[in-house]
């Protein structure tokens, strides 16, 4: 059983188009910490801000439950603040305690004189390493972004690819059974599929 978390995340419903594409049948919305019992597989999209994102999976009593189930191996994909919420601290709106899954903090970009913050739109992937998401992909992968903060890992090695926006930014982490990506593969295309694709063959 695939389980994507709801939390009233504005992309929950294009990322549900996206899987049913890929002919993901066995799959369960999740709203309640009971229901994620018996998963396989969990996918957390994420729209918003990041303390109001921890506050309601905290309300929702999702969090302790979510944490049991990546100790456990259970194959994690989050998506944008999904991604995010996996680190120590998010510093939108002051700071707020992650997950603490992986280490790190996630903070804003600066004021650039020649760009405009949010980063929206595409944008390249550069890869740093090897993952089972990537299979079947080219060098040349643009990807959708939407967000005005960005994850910096404490740990260099759980980055999988970066992206160059005025700074270079961890774009898709990776620590075991735990994936994270802050761009939308649910709005990628072809790209976004095949990862999508990827996570669902694991």
């Amino acid at each position: 059983m695939l389980a994507v978390i709801d939390y009233g995340a504005g992309n929950l419903r294009s990322v549900i188009h996206a899987l049913k594409h890929l002919n993901a049948t066995e799959m369960q919305v999740v709203q309640r910490p009971e229901q994620l019992a018996g998963a396989e597989k969990i996918i957390l999209p994420g729209v918003g801000a990041f303390g109001a994102c921890m506050a309601q999976m905290h309300k929702q009593e999702l969090v302790a439950p979510l944490k049991e189930a990546l100790a456990a191996g259970i194959p994690y994909l989050g998506i944008c603040v999904g991604m995010q919420m996996l680190f120590d601290v998010g510093e939108e709106l002051g700071e707020h305690a992650g997950l603490g899954i992986l280490r790190g903090r996630v903070i804003r970009f600066p004021r650039f004189d020649d760009r405009k913050v949010p980063h929206m739109g595409w944008n390249q992937l550069k890869f740093r390493r090897e993952s089972a998401l990537l299979k079947g992909l080219g060098e040349e992968n643009y990807v959708y972004f939407v967000h005005s903060y960005y994850c910096a890992p404490a740990d260099s090695d759980t980055v999988v690819a970066s992206v160059d926006y005025g700074v270079e930014f961890a774009a898709f982490v990776q620590r075991g059974n735990i994936f994270g990506v802050q761009f939308h593969p649910e709005k990628s295309q072809k790209t976004g599929l095949r990862i999508l694709a990827n996570f669902l063959r694991i």
